[in-house]
């Protein structure tokens, strides 16, 4: 079979769209890999936010940069249909990083890891993706969340905030959540058990947190960034934790993210904690949170959805989604059907 692909064509400087990348048909990757490789078909590539500075060339940025005329990189799930190495064999499902195309041959001691059986792909790239360990590697070591604290999440109907907000539900704490629109609203209250959303959208954040926690807030997840956070860090309490998880905000703007005016004095007195975080700065957490998660999951104590979108040669109208808000949940694109059929 060919092997479709969407390269890096040209940096983006604002919103990202098609005209940054090329698509192109190149031939079947088999019988091409080294010794210890395993050659992937991927089905499900996860469209996140982080890809935008990946292709943006930010040299500061945790991962290598995609370099241009090279496949754009995605945490991707996919099936081994050659194998060079006896611990992976064919037909086993990897998870780990992957790229716009079909098929690539991968080194599976860098990072990849096995898909139990029983674990549906959806699942293991949704509810028990890399988004819910981060989800769970940013909140617990960090935001150490008490049972009877406040606890306000932006971005809460994302992949991510969805579940620290249920994590936070679990533990006991009194949770806000703030996303766009009645839908996305609705599913937190019904679905997440959220107990107050704000509609960012539609609604004025700083009075409507006056007026649901006159006290305050002790943990803030922040998924966003901007006005959003400058609010938050006005409302922290004594000893509180502020998680910095990602700048959605800016992402797609082509401008370089910059923090929000802060009274800086305020968190000194306060004892406020700012910290930033990827789950590989947790790594000794992963299986902790992959079995807590799987438990939960299993209890049927976590809500979640996942917007899949099939086709690779739609992969950069998917992706540009992440940034327009109209994806619900988890955003995926199925570029094969798991028995090694491109979509």
């Amino acid at each position: 079979m060919s092997n479709r692909q969407w390269l890096l064509a040209r940096r983006p400087t604002g919103p990202v769209g098609r005209s940054c990348f090329e698509y192109r048909v190149s031939p079947d990757r088999r019988g091409q890999g080294a010794p210890g490789q395993v050659l992937v078909q991927w089905e499900l590539l996860l469209c996140a936010p982080t890809i935008r500075n990946w292709i943006s060339g930010a040299r500061d940025s945790y991962h290598p940069v995609v370099e241009i005329g090279d496949p754009v990189l995605a945490p991707a799930l996919g099936v081994i249909v050659e194998s060079n190495n006896p611990d992976f064999p064919i037909g086993a499902r990897l998870f780990g990083t992957g790229s716009w195309q079909d098929q690539q041959w991968v080194d599976p001691s860098a990072g990849y890891r096995l898909i139990p059986e029983g674990t549906s792909s959806v699942d293991a790239m949704g509810v028990l993706g890399i988004n819910a360990v981060t989800a769970y590697c940013g909140l617990m070591p960090i935001g150490q969340p008490k049972a009877g604290e406040v606890l306000l999440v932006s971005g809460a109907a994302g992949s991510v905030g969805s579940i620290v907000c249920q994590i936070g539900r679990i533990l006991g704490c009194k949770v806000i959540g703030l996303a766009g629109g009645p839908d996305k609203l609705r599913w937190l209250r019904e679905e997440c058990g959220v107990d107050h959303v704000i509609d960012y959208k539609a609604e004025n954040i700083p009075a409507r947190l006056d007026a649901i926690v006159p006290e305050g807030v002790d943990i803030y997840f922040d998924n966003v960034g901007g006005a959003i956070l400058e609010t938050a860090a006005a409302r922290m309490r004594q000893a509180g934790r502020i998680i910095l998880c990602g700048q959605i905000a800016a992402y797609d703007s082509g401008r370089a993210i910059t923090a929000p005016p802060i009274d800086m004095m305020r968190l000194i007195y306060g004892g406020i904690r700012i910290e930033g975080f990827l789950a590989r700065h947790h790594m000794e957490r992963i299986p902790e949170a992959l079995e807590t998660l799987g438990q939960w999951n299993d209890q049927g104590l976590l809500a979640h959805r996942e917007d899949v979108r099939a086709g690779l040669e739609q992969l950069p109208e998917t992706f540009a989604a992440l940034f327009t808000g109209s994806n619900e949940g988890t955003l995926l694109a199925r570029v094969s059907d798991g028995e090694g059929n491109p979509v």
